[in-house]
């Protein structure tokens, strides 16, 4: 008993300091500048001080795609880390501010919450943003050897920006290998996939395996005397479509399976190569048909409110601006200056993107609304 009491502690003694470790605050030093917009210092520096502390945040969770390309005002992400985040960054001190005609650039110490930190990068992640990685074994060699940009990848990377998605190519930024994607596509390991979606900014994950096998060899005896003129090589490709769930929070497999294609040429790698080639043109239609479905599902409503609208040459020339925008897939009228925006993104880019539209000034914003002022031109 007294044995059996002593495993007990000890197991929540190793538990209690695991999760002490795992909750544990990271301090790092990091810079950012901001512009001085009509000779206001106070608002540049706290502009400064909203991307430094994001800074931290990414190089935390060590993220690959910096989040200053999706998101411009960082005031809105100033919030984003309050609120959703629940205060990812717990603490911070500016070491420095320097002020030069044009600008503040400030140097901080942030602590940051690694878990919270994980959470509030996952919140800007794209639903139309694609990451993919399909590593295939390399044709005529033995062992794991993987090619991770092939001609599979690289077409299906082509066909997927030529319909406006935007796709991350994670092979070229080595933040993973092919072995752990083989290993999470056979075992399903949620890890990998995790660490992905944070890596990448990245709401959709297409990640596979190529293998390959020579069905028949050039000059094998084929019967009657002849001989096989050419190498014909199959390529099977097992895959996984995976995506998060907006409304739940939680990964779903949006669709998974093998598909195979057959090619004959003088050389195994040039059979192999026009193999994939078959694949990804045939597979192309299917994966768009689940990305578009996924995206659909993911759309919601979000109330846009303009104040200074006061006629109805005004609504017409809004609503034309709000419907311009990509991925806003519908807008409806309410009443003079309210619309309904269907839109599949975090909020925080559509009121981004409205932003870009000039005359706008977000004044409030929150999952499911944004308010603005707007300034009709004068000419």
């Amino acid at each position: 008993m007294k044995k059996v009491s002593f495993f007990l502690c000890l197991s929540l003694l190793l538990c209690w300091e695991v999760t002490t470790a795992a909750g544990q605050e990271k301090c790092i030093n990091t810079e950012a500048e901001a512009a001085i917009v009509n000779n206001d210092i106070p608002s540049a520096k706290l502009e400064a001080i909203a991307r430094a502390k994001w800074a931290a945040v990414e190089q935390v969770v060590g993220t690959e795609i910096k989040a200053q390309s999706f998101v411009q005002n960082f005031i809105l992400v100033e919030d984003v880390i309050k609120t959703k985040a629940g205060g990812v960054v717990k603490s911070y001190t500016v070491k420095d501010q320097i002020n030069s005609p044009d600008s503040v650039k400030v140097k901080i110490n942030a602590c940051v919450e690694p878990s919270g930190a994980k959470e509030a990068v996952s919140q800007l992640a794209l639903n139309n943003s694609i990451a993919v990685f399909i590593p295939a074994h390399k044709p005529g060699r033995s062992g794991n050897k993987f090619e991770e940009t092939n001609i599979l990848s690289e077409t299906l990377i082509s066909k997927l920006i030529e319909q406006n998605y935007t796709l991350v190519d994670v092979a070229p930024t080595h933040a993973i290998d092919a072995a752990a994607i083989e290993n999470a596509v056979c075992t399903g390991s949620t890890l990998t996939v995790r660490s992905m979606m944070y890596k990448f900014l990245s709401n959709l994950l297409i990640i596979g395996k190529v293998d390959y096998n020579i069905s028949t060899k050039k000059g094998e005896n084929i019967g009657y005397g002849l001989s096989m003129p050419f190498n014909n090589v199959t390529v099977r490709l097992s895959y996984r479509i995976i995506a998060k769930n907006n409304k739940t929070g939680n990964m779903e497999i949006l669709a998974t399976g093998t598909e195979e294609a057959k090619a004959l040429a003088n050389s195994v790698e040039d059979a192999a190569a026009a193999a994939m080639k078959e694949l990804a043109q045939n597979l192309t239609p299917a994966i768009l048909d689940k990305v578009s479905q996924y995206i659909k599902g993911n759309t919601k409503k979000v109330t846009v409110k303009v104040n200074g609208i006061t006629d109805i040459e005004t609504v017409t020339e809004v609503k034309g601006l709000l419907q311009s925008i990509v991925w806003v897939s519908a807008v409806e009228e309410k009443q003079m200056g309210d619309f309904i925006v269907s839109y599949p993104e975090n909020t925080l880019y559509l009121a981004n993107s409205i932003k870009q539209k000039g005359n706008f000034k977000v004044v409030n914003f929150s999952p499911y609304s944004l308010t603005l002022d707007y300034q009709k031109d004068s000419n």
